[in-house]
């Protein structure tokens, strides 16, 4: 019996066995039909290398009491020859099993992750905003492969243990009934012990994981990109690699105690298996003396015990593990099942050559979080992965400073303070109501947190509308098919995101059968073709993770390409120049005006050239539209777009201030 056969099992409390269901049970083994008659042929080739390592003890029994004895050499080398084809065929066996495993195996992975993947793909916006991404991983990963690991192995596994302990048992009994009854009774004494080890060793295992994982926590926030320029930005490399030292050395020590105490294990298991084998020979070895066993039967019963200890051992392991696996079943079906928010219908249109009609009829809109489109936190039993914070943790006040605090507090209340109405609240839309004929250039003004960027997305259906309707030339866009909605708009997004891909590759995102020519003219239009020609690759140079490797501007002008590209009806974009300089912004504002002919733009303001070329400006305020006109009219109701317009926008008038030298004082 290995030490890490133990392991596997005993990392696992009785308390910890996850309930598992009929239901469940059924639901899982769906994704074994497919694959039934390979695991039909995979049963046949247990039943056959159980059945040829049954041999191999009879063979050696044979050897010592009949035919070494009697010197017959013709029956020595028949028995030797069988004794080197039986591993030849177990082997040849083991390969055809482990094909067939692999298969299945790899078959219900691919299934699961395809049925997750895709279903991840229909989910909502506000999906992903409340979702960690590591946990879709973990779930994309960890989960799909410890579900298939209950189809294509434990059911194996437990099916193959049960064959061998009845084989072993049958034969054992036949040998010697009482030998084998008192061998069987070893076994309490043995996982006694076991158990009492097993709780030490959950325990430093958990520490273990927890160490690691907050190891891999620090790595993975300082290591991507933006943790590395926020490190360098700040000057505290040397504060992470002393952070990282102090997870480091807390995984060292809990690796060195665990090895301690499996070693020690190991030990215990070999005394056990010690106390086992001095039993069988010592009670063996009288009854050869009394003439009742042959020397032979002696070492057949051994390896048969040995055998049998190793079986009933994974008949104890393959339960837990087989639970296990169900919840990992269990946590994949958890998403599988989620309901769809953006639901497209049964009998939705597709919406094709528009004018470009937009209409909004009382729409609001709120953030507000649903357990029913969410996620649960399932514990993975036996593995702890969840870390809650990477650096707040080894934070600490100084003993004063709770006192300090409660004097501040004291003195200085801050319900009594005034404060400025602030941009919070529960709806994030409320009641917008506004509508845009075809080929206007419309201008979202507010400020920061009034709602511009939301109503933007819901036009693509990122969002819907707690209530109200959004219609495009008089349909509503709940009522056509995602794509074609999709394929009518275009939108630049305030973060631009560009695959860690060619420059050539993010373009055709747009467009996959674009040609050359087609890319060209997009990015000539972007005014960053030239920047693109004069690259060492051109058109096939790779950007970067999230296109690190160009300037906010040219991931903008990219973007713009990218969209352009795309030739839809209607244009979204949201602060879609807002990274560039003045001489970029006004080639670009130049070819979008050429871009725009023909077509409905939305387009949220930060620059007064957009707004003085707007065919209307819309004025958000905490959700609602308070004021809509041209940018004339706005001024002269001294409103909210006003003070707007004196305290953000009317700067950009503000002619040069003179260079001041040193000489002039």
């Amino acid at each position: 019996m290995g030490y890490h056969s133990f392991m596997f099992g005993l990392l696992r409390a009785e308390k910890e066995r996850p309930r598992i269901t009929w239901q469940l049970l059924k639901r899982a083994f769906s994704y074994a039909l497919p694959y039934r008659w390979l695991i039909f042929f995979s049963l046949i080739m247990i039943l056959l290398d159980t059945g040829i390592k049954l041999i191999n003890p009879l063979i050696l029994r044979t050897l010592i009491d009949e035919t070494i004895p009697q010197k017959n050499i013709n029956q020595l080398i028949l028995l030797a020859t069988a004794m080197l084809l039986i591993p030849v065929v177990t082997g040849g066996i083991s390969i055809i099993s482990r094909r067939l495993n692999a298969e299945i195996g790899e078959g219900v992975i691919y299934d699961l992750r395809v049925a997750l993947y895709s279903r991840l793909q229909r989910m909502s916006l506000r999906f992903f905003t409340d979702t960690r991404t590591g946990e879709l991983m973990s779930r994309l990963n960890n989960d799909v492969t410890g579900a298939q690991n209950a189809i294509s192995n434990s059911i194996v596994r437990m099916i193959t243990n049960i064959i061998q302990a009845l084989a072993l048992l049958v034969v054992m009994l036949s040998m010697e009934w009482r030998m084998t009854i008192a061998s069987v009774f070893i076994l309490p004494i043995f996982f006694l012990l076991a158990k009492r080890m097993g709780s030490m060793l959950r325990e430093i295992a958990h520490r273990s994981m927890d160490a690691n994982a907050r190891m891999n926590a620090t790595m993975n926030e300082t290591l991507n990109i933006s943790g590395a320029i926020l490190v360098k930005l700040f000057g505290r490399s040397q504060l992470e690699v002393e952070r990282f030292k102090g997870r480091a050395e807390d995984v060292k020590m809990i690796g060195i105690k665990r090895a301690l105490l499996g070693a020690s294990f190991t030990v215990v298991v070999g005394l056990v298996s010690a106390f086992s084998s001095a039993f069988v020979y010592g009670v063996g070895g009288y009854l050869v003396i009394s003439d009742v066993f042959t020397i032979g039967t002696i070492v057949a019963f051994g390896s048969y015990l040995g055998n049998l200890y190793d079986a009933l051992q994974g008949l104890a392991n393959t339960p837990i593990e087989f639970a296990s696996s169900m919840v990992s079943f269990e946590r994949v079906f958890e998403i599988l099942d989620l309901p769809i928010e953006i639901e497209e219908k049964t009998d939705a249109i597709i919406l094709d050559n528009i004018k470009g009609e937009l209409a909004f009829s009382g729409v609001t809109f709120q953030y507000k979080k649903s357990s029913d489109y969410m996620i649960s936190e399932v514990r993975r039993f036996g593995r702890m992965e969840n870390v809650d914070a990477v650096l707040s943790g080894e934070m600490r006040l100084p003993k004063e400073e709770p006192e300090k605090f409660a004097e501040i507090e004291q003195e200085y209340s801050f319900e009594e303070q005034e404060q400025p109405l602030s941009q919070a609240r529960q709806n994030a839309l409320d009641r917008v109501s506004f509508h845009v004929d075809p080929g206007m250039l419309v201008a979202l003004v507010g400020p920061s947190g009034a709602g511009k960027t939301t109503l933007t997305y819901l036009i693509p259906r990122l969002y819907d509308p707690n209530s109200g309707s959004i219609q495009i030339d008089g349909k509503d866009i709940r009522n056509v098919t995602l794509e074609s909605l999709s394929a009518q708009i275009g939108m630049v997004t305030q973060e631009t995101h560009l695959f860690h891909d060619t420059i050539r590759t993010n373009l055709l995102y747009a467009k996959l059968d674009a040609t050359q020519a087609e890319l060209e003219e997009a990015c000539k239009t972007a005014n960053i073709h030239d920047f693109i020609r004069e690259l060492p690759d051109g058109y096939d140079t790779i950007v970067g993770e999230r296109g690190y490797r160009l300037s906010g501007g040219e991931k903008q002008r990219v973007a713009l390409a990218r969209v352009i590209l795309k030739d839809p009806r209607i244009l979204v974009l949201d602060e879609a120049t807002s990274h560039l300089d003045s001489e970029s912004e006004a080639l670009i504002q130049a070819a979008l005006k050429n871009v725009m002919v023909n077509r409905t733009s939305i387009v949220i303001a930060h620059r007064l050239s957009t707004i003085l070329a707007a065919d209307k400006i819309l004025v958000m305020d905490r959700g609602r539209i308070i004021e809509s006109g041209k940018h004339q009219e706005l001024i002269a109701l001294g409103g909210i777009y006003a003070n707007l317009y004196s305290t953000q926008f009317e700067r950009e008038n503000y002619p040069q201030m003179p260079q001041i030298s040193a000489d002039d004082f």
